[in-house]
């Protein structure tokens, strides 16, 4: 496949990438001979680091912010955590629920391509098919919200019954792994909430509340169905979270790769400076660190925040290998993964190719 083959996989978003002979490594190819400056140079340093981490024994944590399981991203996310690419997550509660939805609903779903040129009456006409729009793509309310609700509301229901307290997460990994088969319209294995369980990956779900299924659930506890003790706090989740760092850290230590900002990245990062003053235990700092985001630096902000910033919080230090990729996180997200997937195919020819493409940045350098 050549280079114009693997753009226009790239740019369908109604395509799924096939899967690549082991030799061919065209995405790897790709980004390494034509990724030289400004954000695509950004990209290759970052997928070039993120593999010499993981080949090297190390881990990565994922934190997941924005709408990117309604924008699919499990089609590439869910093989790389099959693959032992990612050994933790961090979502925000709606990017939890809408990867189910995209299992359970996904025909159900709409696109609006030509979402910019809508006008309120537009949107309002898409509230009256029971559609929830989210950019330019659209969760249905029947066939989404409220069938996983006539599952999920009895679970609670019996937790609340039994006295049982669970995270948040695992009523959703105890969800997904129960469905039968001839309840998914989406393709399993794109379905990076069923990899995660499967895995059973440690998760964070930080401020669960601002999610649709947060606010059901507290309609419940509002109604005295269930008390909200059956769902563990943010606070246990950081808690439980000293000790899943000190697993995912041992050895090579852990990697964390963000995907936008605001609390899902933010509440993770702080385990270490936390478990250094707060709990004045050893521990060791995040071994690496990549962030896409479209959010330009700000003041005050922590999704614009360069990651030097993070330094003076003790979350990094001045080795710690750190990129920054201004740019949407729907097309450098699965080209990173589909390279790196590559890479664990043929790890040997992908050695090659990164020595090859990091000779070449070296003799410019050196001009």
């Amino acid at each position: 496949m050549g280079y114009a083959s693997v753009l226009h996989a790239m740019l369908d978003c109604g395509t799924t990438f096939a899967p690549m002979p082991k030799t061919d490594m065209p995405l790897l190819r790709f980004v390494a001979d034509n990724f030289r400056n400004f954000n695509s140079r950004s990209t290759r340093d970052a997928l070039f680091a993120y593999w010499d981490h993981v080949s090297a024994g190390g881990k990565m944590f994922w934190a997941v912010a924005g709408a990117m399981s309604s924008a699919q991203l499990g089609i590439s996310l869910a093989p790389a955590i099959r693959s032992g690419l990612v050994h933790g997550l961090s979502v925000t509660g709606a990017n939890l629920e809408e990867s189910l939805f995209r299992l359970v609903a996904n025909d159900s779903y709409k696109d609006f391509p030509e979402y910019r040129y809508f006008t309120k009456r537009d949107d309002t006409r898409i509230l009256k098919q029971r559609m929830r729009r989210v950019t330019d793509t659209s969760i249905p309310e029947d066939e989404a919200f409220r069938a996983v609700e006539k599952v999920l509301v009895p679970m609670w229901t019996r937790a609340g019954e039994r006295g049982d307290r669970r995270f948040w997460h695992e009523y959703f990994y105890d969800l997904v792994l129960s469905l039968p088969r001839s309840k998914f319209e989406g393709n399993p294995s794109e379905c990076w909430l069923l990899a995660a369980a499967k895995a059973r990956l440690p998760m964070v779900v930080p401020g669960y509340e601002d999610s649709t299924f947060g606010n059901i659930f507290a309609s419940h506890v509002k109604y005295g169905d269930f008390p909200a003790s059956i769902a563990c706090s943010g606070i246990e989740y950081m808690a439980q979270f000293y000790e899943d760092y000190r697993g995912l850290s041992s050895g090579r230590g852990v990697g964390f790769f963000q995907i936008g900002g605001g609390i899902a990245g933010d509440f993770p990062i702080c385990v270490v400076p936390s478990i250094k003053y707060d709990l004045q235990r050893p521990v060791k700092p995040w071994a690496y660190f990549c962030q896409i985001s479209d959010s330009t630096t700000s003041y005050g902000s922590y999704s614009g925040a360069t990651p030097n910033e993070k330094i003076t919080w003790d979350k990094l230090t001045e080795r710690t290998p750190m990129f920054v990729i201004e740019s949407d996180a729907t097309i450098v997200a699965p080209l990173m993964l589909q390279a790196l997937l590559e890479c664990t195919a043929a790890p040997k020819a992908a050695a090659k190719i990164i020595a090859a493409s990091r000779a070449q940045t070296r003799r410019s350098l050196a001009r």
